[in-house]
């Protein structure tokens, strides 16, 4: 398959970028990485119009610590983060959840920003960014916003972006001391899309109870799925192996899978139970180190 005829452009700066989607709005797509969307193309499941091609936009690809918080530029690729020091040392969530996003070739190529942009609610690192309580930030010709992840993704392959947007940055919070996180997902085989995957961090007092707990699912709903109810009831508790028992539980029936060829919804829900379960320990294990 070929992608439907398309107009190119190649802009050398954001702010042409910019003007480029303002002046063709729906009709244009921007391109990242590009490992979702070409595929689309050839598949003639998109056919933009106009083609913004982003990869000369060095300036939209880094990685910043600024106080308490993590900066990183949308064009930032997975095997950069992969291999970032700040984001191994101060996103722990992210640097596990990396290796299980797809093949290496196809993390030499993506973006963070296009992931996000791109919306698959059974991706790993939108359900990471949910769970990290990241604020994205979007750009148009007529200003900047910024989004909470919760009220960024909408819908499947839909997010809050408007049609002259762009998602320029995104901003995660560093976590405490006596924080832990895990991301642990099942999937058929390495690589594949998870079944069910859970992204979990557990911040800890000076007494070693629960501060703060964040649960966020992949492949769990239209969106990626948090799990404020499961979450709240931690809160004052150690975790051991009945309180995360309980949690999980109550996480099961926050979710809202819609099953597939591979996994039947109780299926799914039975892997989230045993996910959750399994994460919250190594997280509050991990806090408490």
């Amino acid at each position: 398959m070929k992608p439907a005829p398309f107009r190119y452009a190649a802009p050398a700066s954001l702010e042409e970028a910019l003007a480029l989607k303002a002046e063709h709005g729906d009709e244009a797509k921007f391109l990242a990485g590009g490992q979702s969307l070409v595929p689309a193309m050839n598949f003639r499941l998109a056919q933009p119009a106009v083609l913004i091609d982003l990869n000369g936009l060095d300036a939209l690809a880094y990685v910043k610590a600024e106080g308490g918080t993590v900066r990183i530029g949308a064009m930032t690729r997975y095997h950069t983060l992969q291999r970032d020091k700040t984001i191994g040392s101060k996103v722990a969530l992210m640097a596990e959840a990396l290796p299980e996003v797809a093949h290496p070739a196809i993390r030499n190529r993506g973006t963070l920003g296009g992931n996000l942009s791109h919306a698959d609610p059974a991706s790993e690192l939108p359900a990471v960014v949910l769970a990290l309580g990241g604020t994205l930030h979007a750009r148009s010709k007529k200003g900047a916003r910024a989004i909470t992840a919760k009220d960024f993704f909408v819908g499947v392959l839909t997010t809050a972006l408007a049609n002259d947007e762009l998602l320029a940055e995104i901003e995660l919070p560093v976590f405490p001391p006596r924080s832990g996180t895990c991301f642990l997902e099942v999937a058929r085989r390495k690589g594949d899309y998870a079944m069910m995957g859970v992204a979990c961090a557990v911040t800890l007092d000076a007494g070693g109870a629960c501060s703060d707990v964040h649960l966020a699912y992949c492949n769990a709903g239209e969106t990626p799925v948090a799990a404020p109810k499961a979450a709240q009831a931690l809160k004052g508790q150690r975790l051991d192996d009945k309180t995360a028992r309980d949690a999980a539980e109550m996480a099961k029936g926050e979710i809202r899978p819609f099953g597939n060829v591979h996994a039947s919804v109780d299926y799914q829900r039975h892997l989230a139970g045993v996910l959750t379960r399994r994460a919250l320990i190594a997280a509050y294990g991990r806090a408490r180190a």
